[in-house]
């Protein structure tokens, strides 16, 4: 089934690029807007699991590391949010809200999929500035984190997830370099060989889409 997609004329990379950025042009629009807020709102699980099937089709290695990976990573990022929710240790005191979908032990099930998506895609873009073990990894959670600080302002406004007293604490970022160094460590090990030219871009298209909806 894969092949016969990938012998279709359209189905290619740059395609892929100009539709997720079209996905999070639309998504900047729609969350811009009092009226269609809402509907974009209850979209972004879909546009999540979209954008990685998206992505993760056109990773060109495909073995049983690779599914390692995203299932390592998917258990892992669920995981620790779990615990992160209902300890108030690891990030601090927060809670989801409806905006990410359908939740299990108070964290949505969609998260792990965007922890495969943000640790695939600054994992190849810090593979291509850092060309030995630690400093790849840490290039990638550093990213990681510096992503972070874009994401927690919209993430609020757009009730992703709520902090106790409307305040984000130091912990939290703390928490979440600390998850990437592991999840960026096992993206080392797992994928030495990952080659995929349309996550870099899409990378700088999050990044786009976050700062966009600072600024609106």
């Amino acid at each position: 089934m894969l092949s016969k997609v990938d012998n279709l004329p359209f189905v290619n990379e740059n395609n892929a690029f100009y539709l997720l950025l079209a996905m999070h042009v639309a998504g900047v629009v729609g969350m811009s807007i009092d009226a269609s807020r809402e509907l974009f709102q209850m979209l972004t699980p879909f546009n999540l699991v979209a954008t990685a099937a998206i992505l993760l089709h056109f990773e060109k290695i495909k073995s049983g590391q690779y599914f390692l990976f995203i299932l390592l990573t998917i258990i892992i990022g669920f995981f620790v949010e779990v615990a992160g929710v209902h300890s108030g240790v690891i990030f601090g005191e927060y809670s989801y809200g409806p905006t990410l979908g359908f939740k299990l032990w108070d964290v949505p099930l969609a998260i792990g999929i965007n922890w495969v998506i943000m640790i695939y895609c600054t994992g190849l873009f810090a593979r291509s500035v850092a060309h030995s073990k630690v400093p790849t990894i840490l290039v990638g959670a550093v990213l990681m984190m510096a992503i972070d600080i874009l994401i927690e302002p919209v993430a609020v406004k757009l009730d992703f997830w709520t902090w106790e007293g409307n305040h984000i604490p130091l912990r939290n970022y703390l928490g979440w370099f600390i998850t990437s160094i592991i999840l960026h460590t096992l993206f080392y090990y797992l994928m030495p060989k990952s080659n995929n030219s349309l996550a870099p871009r899409l990378l700088y298209i999050l990044i786009g889409f976050f700062m966009a909806l600072n600024f609106i």
